[in-house]
């Protein structure tokens, strides 16, 4: 069968037959994979614990009828355990496999920049600190914003999404950003110079302007982006229902 390469993180696993397992995975030059990798539920399996979620690796691959099948996979970047042995990590790194996974749904379509932004939210998530510059729920809400940029739902936030008028004081995820007062909508929330300024910082990736907020702002700020996500997903992220937040913020239900 021919054979061909590529990296990728994996996404998500699961169980074919006794001792299989299909994984998918979002690779670096065709997109989103779902291969068989044969025997490595087997305690002598080669593959051991590199074709688990969260995982770079550099894989071979034969091609298949239906699904092509793992023959070597060797570890890259980083490995699974400083996000799996992490709460506040793993769940928020849930996310973030989960929405990879919903904004790519096309198998082997080239997809490199959602890729480099996958491998960027998980390598920050692996240097990034609870307590420091970038606590997990930061990346992750980045992470958010920046995909769904990639894919056509940027939110627009200095200018009203409706009439184009500089400015606004309410967001709506609905309309896709900020509202003035003159097309505020039904369930748009007040937004102020402070949680606008957290939301551009997050899009852009700027870490020094995160460093001084607040708890609560980032509380309030991370139910927006989870609605504005779900909302243009079209579905609820599941995994966001694991995410250790607060229901102080409008959108804490949403």
């Amino acid at each position: 069968m021919p054979t061909y390469r590529d990296e990728a993180v994996v996404l998500r696993t699961h169980k074919l037959g006794e001792a299989d397992r299909i994984v998918t995975m979002l690779s670096k030059q065709h997109g989103k994979l779902r291969a068989v990798a044969k025997g490595i539920r087997r305690t002598s399996s080669k593959f051991g614990a590199r074709l688990e979620p969260f995982c770079q690796v550099d894989l071979q691959l034969a091609t298949g009828r239906t699904l092509d099948t793992i023959t070597q996979a060797v570890a890259l970047t980083f490995p699974v355990n400083p996000i799996s042995t992490d709460y506040h990590s793993y769940t928020a790194g849930q996310v973030i496999l989960e929405t990879a996974d919903r904004l790519v749904p096309v198998e082997k379509e080239p997809c490199l920049q959602q890729y480099l932004l996958l491998v960027g939210a998980l390598k920050a998530m692996v240097n990034g600190t609870v307590d420091g510059k970038r606590q997990p729920v930061m990346i992750m809400d980045s992470y958010l914003l920046r995909a769904l940029t990639l894919a056509g739902y940027a939110p627009t936030l200095t200018r009203c999404a409706m009439c184009g008028a500089t400015g606004g004081e309410r967001f709506s995820v609905q309309a896709g950003g900020l509202l003035c007062s003159g097309c505020t909508q039904v369930g748009s929330v007040r937004v102020d110079a402070e949680i606008l300024s957290y939301l551009e910082a997050l899009l852009v990736g700027d870490w020094v302007a995160t460093r001084n907020v607040t708890a609560q702002l980032v509380d309030t700020v991370s139910g927006i982006v989870a609605a504005f996500a779900s909302w243009h997903l079209e579905k609820r992220i599941r995994s966001l229902e694991i995410v250790d937040r607060s229901a102080s913020h409008p959108y804490a239900a949403a």
